[in-house]
């Protein structure tokens, strides 16, 4: 391969503590404008940050989660950079001594897993929000600015657009596991930048680093890097490089466009915030935090397969995310058959959680309603078919599934000298249907056996009916 793509990530993740970095404001999405900030967070002279030791906890956890050494001793920095909604005209972040450093992420690619290296997590404030409006003019919403956050920075150990959305994803998931954010990109609670640049195997040559920012999406990420990817190695075959820029993704034309040049460390002129006393870190401390760290999405998959007997794609697909793992496993231990279980889990109701682009927590009925659903359909009081059609109502209505099927009159016919006569009547008024069988058609027991459920409403014993038509035929 000619071409290697290099890329490293800049994540910043939203933590969720109840109220924001540096004051007691409160810390949520959303609310009337500029209600949600105070004069420290709007930067008032006189006004005196105080670090909320929550955030602090909140990094440790996630430092420990992602393997990284947790320091004893570190501090917060001015970083100084203009920008309407910064407005202080600095941000309080953490420069050359961040809370932690180090660590990884472990890949499961189709050749061999790969560890991807995190250079840090440190923490730092969000700033506020600019808000453009129709006739041409800007407003300003302080309600984010103040809120905690951490920013995880890779090592450019990923090769590809396909392997940072596999780690996006993971991370993704680790920090829903441990509970430090709830990672709504569409609420900003996490955002993506993208460095990127292609070097030229044979000659050495490589293209100069490309930030991307704005991405909202790890559907746009993707395809921003793809792009990127693209631009960058018809640059070295022209013999050709790109500027040092920031550029953001353009979601209608398909494209970068070029932002800004891109600023350096020098840029931003660190310097301590002398406001804010020195972070120092107990090793008990530390400690605590490991001890109280939940099961991670790679334990919990590996827990699945060998406890439950599950394929490594169900185990993959069920341990996304701890709201869904946690409900299929509180299914199961209403006595189910875990691959049953699984099979509902990832089939209708994943389906309809990600047409409705709802979320597990969002759900109005419990893990036992699908148990009792599950039940239903063992003892043949209801089939297969009809079992999804109460699935739909419970998601809907939120009413437990014997009621439903009582209400809607859906107990299966299991009695035979009902089915029988439906069987006959079908059976006399589909004759070359018979015919069709008997020359070998298989297709055309399946239509017998549709006839029969649609003049019952789909409520017919399917096996049953299926044995009574061949068993008629063959007579």
């Amino acid at each position: 391969m000619r071409y290697k793509t290099v890329i490293g990530l800049e994540i910043h993740v939203e933590l969720m503590t109840n109220t924001k970095i540096f004051c007691g404001c409160v810390n949520e999405f959303g609310g009337e404008v500029n209600t949600h900030c105070c004069p420290v967070c709007l930067g008032l002279p006189g006004a005196t940050p105080v670090l909320n030791r929550s955030v602090v906890e909140y990094a440790i956890k996630a430092g420990l989660a992602f393997n990284c050494k947790i320091a004893n001793n570190s501090r917060m920095d001015r970083k100084n950079y203009f920008y309407p909604d910064l407005v202080k005209g600095f941000q309080i972040s953490q420069d050359d001594m961040p809370l932690c450093s180090g660590g990884y992420l472990e890949l499961e690619l189709e050749e061999e897993n790969k560890k991807v290296r995190l250079m840090r997590i440190h923490i730092e404030e969000d700033t506020g929000k600019s808000i453009h409006t129709e006739d041409g003019s800007s407003l300003l919403d302080y309600n984010r600015a103040g809120v905690p956050l951490i920013e995880i920075v890779t090592e450019p150990d990923i090769n590809a657009p396909e392997e940072a959305y596999l780690f996006l994803e993971k991370l993704r998931s680790t920090l829903e596991y441990i509970g430090v954010s709830d990672c709504k990109m569409e609420e900003g609670s996490l955002r993506c930048d993208v460095n990127i640049n292609v070097v030229d195997a044979e000659t050495g040559k490589r293209t100069n680093i490309t930030e991307l920012k704005n991405l909202n999406s790890f559907r746009a990420a993707v395809r921003a890097m793809e792009y990127e990817e693209e631009r960058h190695k018809e640059l070295l075959a022209k013999g050709e490089d790109t500027e040092r820029e920031t550029r953001r993704w353009d979601e209608v034309e398909g494209k970068t466009v070029v932002m800004r040049e891109k600023a350096g460390a020098a840029d931003y002129r660190y310097a301590v915030e002398s406001d804010i006393l020195p972070i120092e870190v107990e090793d008990s401390w530390i400690e605590d935090i490991r001890k109280r760290l939940p099961e991670l999405p790679h334990a919990k998959k590996e827990r699945f397969i060998k406890e439950y007997g599950l394929p490594k794609y169900d185990a993959d697909v069920l341990t996304q995310s701890r709201e869904l793992a946690s409900f299929y496993e509180e299914t199961v231990k209403y006595g189910k058959d875990p691959k049953q279980v699984s099979n509902w889990v990832m089939g209708d109701v994943l389906r309809r959680l990600n047409d409705e682009g709802m979320r597990v927590e969002d759900l109005k009925f419990t893990p036992k309603d699908l148990s009792d659903l599950i039940d239903l359909i063992d003892e043949d009081k209801i089939s297969n078919n009809i079992g999804k059609k109460v699935l739909r109502d419970m998601f809907e209505t939120g009413k437990k599934p014997g009621k439903i099927v009582e209400e809607k009159g859906l107990i299966q016919i299991s009695d035979e000298d009902e089915l029988q006569k439906v069987v006959e009547g079908v059976l006399s008024e589909n004759e070359q249907s018979i015919i069709d069988y008997r020359n070998g058609k298989d297709r055309a027991l399946g239509f017998l056996v549709g006839q029969v459920m649609k003049a019952t409403r789909g409520k017919a014993n399917p096996q049953m009916v299926n044995k009574m038509i061949r068993d008629i035929i063959e007579e």
